[in-house]
């Protein structure tokens, strides 16, 4: 994004759930930030009451298929295909592949119906060698003007979320950063 703005781009994978994505949405609301969600057909399946959620407080939503799925790992085929059974629940025109991969054909065929979204900074708050403290430690040396950091709204994170996200925005507002949504 803009190396010149000092804004950040703040993205969750992987949920809606309701052991992270609740908090998520607090801490975001008491630090007056909005992000975008990239998330998962299935769960928002399970999951509808969150999806408004998200949509009403005012953040963005995201495709990143319905099942998570590696794109390495299927035909070409499925995983579109996948990915659109995902948009018929999220309606999203943002899509960020699974772990950050997809064959070339796959982005070929995505791109003509989503804007595809990477990132520059993922926190690894998903690592089971990280500490919270790490992920924070991530944020502070990794962030640069029109950063798009990656968390994670999934059972893997929410134990290190629950002390380095409102630590990480404290930070990013106390260096000036602002909190920006795609366009």
């Amino acid at each position: 994004m803009d190396p010149t703005e000092k804004a950040v781009y703040l993205t969750f994978d992987d949920g809606p759930i309701p052991e992270a994505t609740p908090f998520i949405l607090d801490t975001l609301k008491a630090y007056d930030a909005k992000a975008t969600f990239f998330m998962v057909g299935d769960n928002v399946a399970k999951y509808p009451e969150l999806l408004e959620r998200i949509k009403a407080e005012g953040h963005q939503v995201g495709n990143h298929t319905h099942n998570h799925l590696g794109a390495f790992k299927h035909w070409a085929v499925t995983y579109i295909i996948n990915t659109f059974r995902a948009n018929e629940l999220i309606h999203a025109h943002l899509f960020r592949p699974p772990h950050g991969l997809m064959r070339w054909s796959e982005y070929y065929w995505l791109r003509k119906d989503f804007k595809i979204i990477m990132w520059d900074l993922v926190t690894r708050d998903y690592s089971k060698w990280m500490t919270a403290d790490d992920v924070v430690n991530n944020v502070k040396r990794y962030a640069r003007n029109g950063s798009i950091i990656t968390f994670h709204d999934s059972l893997k994170s929410i134990d290190k979320l629950q002390k380095a996200l409102p630590e990480s925005l404290q930070w990013l507002r106390q260096e000036g950063y602002a909190f920006k949504t795609f366009d």
